[in-house]
């Protein structure tokens, strides 16, 4: 019996989150506004070049953070995924047990949970350095087929295709969600995994219902220079479509429905996770019958004050932004 209206795979990452100067930034030499990989001791080497100052923890990943949107809008939701059995692996599951969600995570003794660095610019951007860690070793035998079986939907974040493992993962998942008549939405997650991973992305959007791209990603991966011929490239080939464009607002298609939707003006202060919360916040919308465009509405004006806020997680409450936007919007 499906009980699970969607299911995230992807990494299992501690966020934290620091304030730095475009200064700092440059000292790192990372790429602003990009995802690097690097190792522990690099991380642990800029942690301690920050210094004392505040940072901001909370369970984290690119998927995980739309499954907990999706939980937190009150959506029934699950995660896949792999923990190190340290403090940071028992702080992550009991989040997610706080929250309600189904944690398929095994606890890896001896391993370490992966970590994401945060550097957040005056300018709202945010700059990632993670740290896999445990991450890498998540391979075909921690996904679970009954969880994808009671599952309507599952969605993959892009960043599981860097290594051979998560390929394989990602295959086996896509097998049991064809077994079992699970649909599958994916997310690109970063420009450069259609830059050095497009094959492998571009073969599993092959078999995927739902693609979510922002602009950059959206125009790399459909070979166009404008992010609205990269919507219609993509509307083409997929049944599903997001393409966010940032203060340009979004477009969607969905069951046949398109819509354009502006974006909601705010002041930014950190872009972190904010199109992991219009994934969550949309996927809530339509998977809950509202009209695409309403979701939509939902999901731009959400990711909007995660921009304005320091963090991933909305800070106002879910239930009333929910209600307040899906209501005005029906009655447009």
């Amino acid at each position: 019996m499906k009980n699970i209206l969607l299911t995230g795979i992807g990494n299992a990452l501690v966020d934290l989150e620091y304030k730095v100067t475009e200064e700092e930034l440059q000292s790192f030499g990372v790429d602003k506004g990009s995802m690097t990989l690097t190792d522990a001791e690099r991380q642990l080497e800029m942690v301690k070049a920050l210094g004392s100052r505040d940072a901001h923890r909370c369970s984290g990943g690119s998927a995980a953070n739309t499954i907990i949107a999706f939980a937190q809008f009150g959506g029934s939701s699950a995660y896949t995924s792999i923990l190190g059995a340290d403090h940071y692996g028992e702080f992550y599951a009991s989040e997610f047990n706080d929250m309600g969600i189904v944690l398929s995570a095994d606890l890896v003794p001896g391993g370490t949970t992966g970590s994401c660095l945060v550097l957040i610019t005056p300018d709202s951007e945010r700059t990632l350095n993670t740290t896999l860690a445990v991450n890498q070793h998540f391979s075909r035998d921690h996904v679970r087929e009954d969880i994808i079986q009671r599952s309507h939907w599952i969605y993959i974040e892009g960043y599981k295709l860097t290594d051979d493992n998560g390929v394989e993962a990602v295959d086996v998942a896509l097998h049991y969600a064809k077994k079992h008549d699970t649909r599958v939405a994916v997310s690109c997650s970063d420009g450069f995994i259609v830059d050095v991973f497009g094959d492998r992305l571009r073969d599993v959007l092959k078999r995927t219902d739902l693609v979510f791209a922002n602009e950059r990603e959206a125009s790399a991966l459909a070979k166009e220079e404008h992010a609205d011929d990269a919507y219609l490239k993509l509307s083409s080939d997929f049944s599903h479509v997001v393409v966010t464009k940032g203060p340009s607002g979004s477009r969607v298609r969905w069951n046949g429905i398109e819509a354009s939707v502006p974006a909601y003006a705010v002041d930014a202060v950190d872009a972190t996770g904010a199109g992991d919360m219009y994934a969550g916040a949309f996927l809530y919308g339509v998977l809950h019958g509202h009209h695409p465009e309403h979701a939509a509405r939902l999901a731009s004006y959400a990711s909007a004050q995660v921009v304005a806020q320091f963090g991933a997680r909305l800070k106002a409450s879910h239930i009333e932004v929910r209600d307040s936007i899906l209501q005005s919007s029906a009655t447009r």
